[in-house]
């Protein structure tokens, strides 16, 4: 019988149970679904400063890896299918070691009574280590720090003058770092532990390459110098790169050029000096002497051996009476040159030679190559003058791969089979129910509903006594006039109206007997 029909024959009680087993088998499975097809997470790092939950989730992001944030900030969470890709999306930032973050000096406050002294002195030196690794995770750029003390025995300092001195070892994590903040960096550290002096301090990378001591802590000047170049150079690479990667994805399209910058960087500091003449003459000092004298000659005779020396014959007394002059002029200058000195400071930084490629897809119309040439050597700086050089070349770029069509949903362990056969289990056992509760009330429909041709309206105890006496007549009446099956059943009819419907009988008999 169609399912409309059987519907149809339901009472309303009936139908009301039908929909509501379905809502409720409905209902089971979308919660069944939910759970199965819900991501499962998993913590991989816990104890997280909030301090550093931005750069471990900015490294997920950026690796298109899906996260949950849990105990207010605390903890990091991800797929389980994610597991492995997180951790080496958070390894390469320079994620911490284990998850958690070292423990400062609350340490002292789980101190028990009767603590010995060499546990008090290891407790300290956690403590310093874990607070000075928390400083340096502050420092800009900074992903992760690892400090390692190695402090002299209290015994040592008291009893020896010739104690070994304090030492530190940080490693950090994180992008290249500018010359001073790792100089600050070991400040830092000097300055935090007693006795410790900077130079005591070693700082290196993750890569293993030395950072401090470098050739401005008098120590290791040579390699400290080609760290240093190598460092400027690279951040002078990676800027102008994308600077004009940039320029060019906005002219010639995304994905349409490629550009690679080799540069010289000279990271030595230097200082020049230089002196100029002028050409006019500058009077320092000047002295002048003017001497006049003027005077006629003696009346008490002539000077000279004749006047004194006895017996000498004077001559030429005639000249002694005349009138004498006397003028002297000298002068004394000074001049200084117009000199100009001056000294420039040369900064470390300076590019002496860089080389620029350019690759632009065979998609780009080759008439915009000089353009583009043009454009480069502007915005790069390229000076041949001082040896640089640029290449801009057309080829065909290698197509992207196709798009991976998007996997079907598989659940990845084990309990998410088993959600998935479950739901399966329940729906199978939903339909075999609903189809054999359909069947049975199919097979109820089949049969006629005899009573409703026996009992159409109440009826008097005349009637059914006229009824009854019609019947005995027929029963001995002969076999041809009455069958005997009619009489069966009728019979029959009345015994199955008795044992479905005993309530309906029992309302008949109580009418007849009231109507008595």
């Amino acid at each position: 019988m169609p399912l409309p029909k059987v519907l149809a024959n339901l009472s309303p009680k009936g139908r009301i149970a039908v929909g509501g087993a379905i809502a409720g088998v409905l209902l089971v499975a979308f919660i069944m679904f939910s759970l199965a097809s819900r991501p499962s997470y998993t913590t991989i790092v816990t104890g997280l400063d909030p301090a550093q939950t931005g750069k471990m989730s900015a490294a997920l992001d950026e690796k298109g890896v899906g996260y949950e944030l849990q105990n207010n900030g605390t903890a990091l969470a991800v797929e389980k299918a994610d597991v492995a890709a997180a951790r080496i999306a958070l390894a390469e930032v320079g994620g911490l070691s284990g998850g958690s973050i070292e423990p400062g000096f609350e340490l002292f406050d789980s101190q028990s009574m009767g603590t010995s002294q060499m546990q008090q002195q290891v407790t300290y030196q956690r403590a310093m280590e874990g607070e000075l690794a928390r400083t340096i995770n502050k420092v800009q750029g900074v992903s992760g720090a690892t400090v390692q003390l190695v402090l002299p025995d209290a015994d040592d300092v008291l009893l020896s003058e010739d104690a070994p001195p304090a030492s530190a070892a940080v490693l950090l994590g994180g992008a290249d770092l500018e010359p001073s903040a790792v100089k600050g960096i070991a400040s830092l550290v000097a300055s935090s532990v007693k006795s410790l002096k900077p130079s005591n301090v070693t700082i290196t990378d993750g890569a293993g390459q030395l950072l401090w001591p470098n050739g401005s802590s008098g120590e290791d000047g040579a390699g400290g110098a080609v760290l240093a170049k190598q460092a400027a150079s690279q951040r002078y690479q990676r800027s102008m790169e994308s600077s004009l990667t940039s320029l060019l994805a906005q002219t010639v399209g995304p994905d349409k050029a490629r550009v690679r910058v080799s540069a010289d960087i000279d990271a030595d500091k230097a200082t020049r000096e230089q002196l100029r003449y002028g050409r006019r003459r500058v009077a320092l000092k000047e002295k002048t002497t003017d001497e006049e004298m003027e005077g006629t000659a003696a009346t008490g005779g002539t000077t000279g051996t004749a006047a004194n020396v006895p017996g000498y014959a004077a001559t030429g007394g005639a000249n002694g009476g005349g009138d004498s002059t006397y003028r002297n002029e000298t002068g004394d200058r000074e001049f200084g040159a117009d000199k100009t000195v001056t000294k420039t400071e040369i900064a470390a930084g300076g590019v002496t030679r860089q080389s620029v490629a350019v690759m632009v897809s065979d998609a780009v119309p080759a008439a915009q190559v000089p353009a583009i040439r043009d454009a480069v050597a502007a915005a790069a700086g390229v000076d041949t003058d001082r040896g640089d050089r640029l290449t801009v070349t057309r080829v065909p770029f290698a197509e992207a791969p196709a798009a991976a069509p998007p996997a079907a949903m598989i659940p990845g362990n084990v309990v998410d089979y088993v959600k998935w056969v479950a739901l399966a289990l329940g729906t199978i056992v939903f339909l075999v129910l609903i189809g054999r509760h359909l069947r049975r009330r199919e097979d109820e429909a089949l049969e006629s509903a005899v009573w409703f041709d026996e009992i159409e309206a109440p009826r008097t105890l005349r009637a059914l006594e006229a009824e009854q006496r019609t019947q005995a007549m027929a029963a001995v009446a002969p076999p041809a006039e009455v069958p005997q099956l009619e009489v069966a059943g009728s019979r029959r009819r009345i015994e199955e109206l008795a044992d479905n419907e005993p309530e309906r009988v029992a309302q008949q008999v109580r009418h007849w007997m009231s109507e008595e």
